[in-house]
């Protein structure tokens, strides 16, 4: 028996960070119950996907071929009959676009309670839910009620599993009604073919770096570290750069080996969005700004002074 199913997430041919973290989530959820873990992958290339997610804790992968892309009538009617199948207590989905399209559907098929964007879970007497709320603002537990429930995960908040596991890789085909959604194509939010949330090193900048002209100081370190442009929200609020480079709550959550932030004070919502980054460096001039408290390297100095020498450092 898999006590919990975990349903992979891809994109334009590629899985998503998200799943390799639902397998970790997953399989703590799995030992909390002392079951299985399987591992959903629909649509796309089910073969590559399989072999990429088969990673150690996962029991089985269950493969279900049906076109290239997410089909909410596909993964709906795919996700309750493999956890019918699998006799599952648990299911876990990311809490992305198409996470949050078919899990609510699948919970109401299976009349079992849904739960969005966890960020933790415990067990006791029964199963709690760690929730933010207001903003990252406020902190809460959800208590499940039930033999059996429905989870989608926040981005960014379990570490991804690694390694190469041997789980059964299963084939499996499912009825299910004719769609009448068809993926007709992609457009990237604010325009540019930039995903800030693949990059291995973003130079983030915040208000604090004053006037848009001098981005291009900011610039300059990005260049001369490799890295990414990404900014805060009164960023992208005021123009100075598209949607798709914003971080945080209301842009994207992003997972760097480095996350340098500049001129960026620390507010919860783009903190929810970076502080799953690997090493993050803060240049601020105020030495009480909240960036420092996350901060694994911070540098209190205004940024002409600062930025020059980093530049003159890596170049």
């Amino acid at each position: 028996m898999m006590s919990v199913l975990v349903v992979a997430d891809h994109r334009r041919g590629e899985l998503r960070d998200v799943s390799y973290e639902l397998v970790t989530a997953g399989r703590e959820v799995a030992d909390a119950l002392e079951g299985g873990l399987g591992d959903a992958v629909v649509s796309g290339d089910t073969e590559r996907f399989a072999e990429s997610l088969n990673r150690p804790g996962v029991d089985r992968i269950y493969a279900v071929e049906n076109g290239e892309e997410f089909d909410n009538t596909v993964y709906t009617s795919a996700v309750t009959e493999l956890v019918e199948r699998a006799d599952a207590t648990a299911v876990l989905a990311p809490n992305s676009v198409n996470g949050l399209d078919y899990a609510p559907a699948v919970a109401e098929r299976l009349d079992i309670p849904l739960v969005t964007d966890a960020i933790g879970f415990a067990f006791g007497d029964g199963l709690t839910v760690t929730r933010e709320m207001y903003g990252s603002k406020v902190e809460t537990t959800v208590a499940v009620d039930g033999d059996r429930f429905c989870l989608t995960t926040r981005g960014g908040e379990f570490e991804p599993a690694e390694g190469v596991g041997d789980a059964e890789v299963e084939s499996v085909e499912i009825d299910h009604p004719e769609s009448g959604a068809r993926v007709k194509g992609f457009e990237e939010v604010g325009g540019g073919d930039v995903d800030i949330a693949d990059a291995d090193v973003l130079v983030s900048v915040g208000r604090g770096i004053g006037e848009e002209e001098n981005l291009e100081v900011v610039e300059e370190l990005a260049d001369a570290l490799g890295a990414t442009l990404s900014a805060s929200r009164p960023i992208v609020d005021s123009g100075w750069l598209p949607k798709n480079r914003q971080v945080g709550q209301s842009g994207k959550v992003v997972t760097p080996d480095v996350y340098i932030a500049v001129g960026i004070s620390g507010a919860v919502q783009h903190v929810a969005g970076m502080k799953g980054s690997d090493t993050i460096v803060a240049i601020n001039t105020d030495p009480n700004a909240p960036i420092f408290d996350i901060a694994d390297y911070g540098i209190v100095g205004d940024l002409f002074d600062v930025i020059p020498e980093l530049v003159a450092q890596f170049e």
